[in-house]
C-alpha cells in the first residue's frame, strides 16, 4: 500500500481534548458514533472537510478522549459548530465539563507536510 501524508500543508486539524464522565466512555462512543454516522451530521456534509474526523481513546486514562480531522477552512468548520450545538448530539451529555468550554476545539494550520514523491520513493 502506498505510503500518504496524514494531513495537506495549508489545511487546518480541529483538535478536541476532552475527558467524559468516568465509566462512560462506552456509551460515549457508541452515542457518539451513532450520531456521526447518521444522515443528521452536518459535519460530513461540508466540502470544507478534507478528511473525516478520528476518535482517540488515550491509552492510560479511559475517560480521556482527543477528536481530530482536517478542514480546509477554520470558518466553515466554526459556522457548521453552531449547527451542532443548536441540534444537542445525545454523545455531549457524556463529557465532562461541558458548561465550561470542555467540548471546544483547538486549530491547527499544517505547515509541513511530507511531499508525495517522498513518500512514494520511500516504498
Amino acid at each position: 500500500m502506498a505510503l500518504v501524508p496524514l494531513a495537506d500543508k495549508g489545511n487546518f486539524f480541529h483538535i478536541y481534548d476532552f475527558w467524559v464522565k468516568p465509566g462512560t466512555g462506552e456509551e460515549f462512543v457508541r452515542k457518539f458514533e451513532e450520531f456521526d454516522y447518521s444522515d443528521g451530521n452536518p459535519m460530513h456534509k461540508s466540502p470544507h472537510q478534507v478528511k473525516d474526523g478520528v476518535m482517540l481513546r488515550d491509552t492510560e486514562d479511559e475517560d480521556h478522549f482527543w477528536l481530530i480531522g482536517e478542514w480546509a477552512s477554520v470558518e466553515e468548520h466554526k459556522r457548521i459548530l453552531l449547527e451542532l450545538k443548536e441540534i444537542a448530539p445525545e454523545f455531549v451529555m457524556f463529557i465532562e465539563d461541558l458548561d465550561k468550554g470542555a467540548f471546544l476545539p483547538k486549530y491547527g494550520e499544517v505547515v509541513s507536510s511530507t511531499p508525495q514523491h517522498i513518500l512514494d520513493a520511500a516504498e
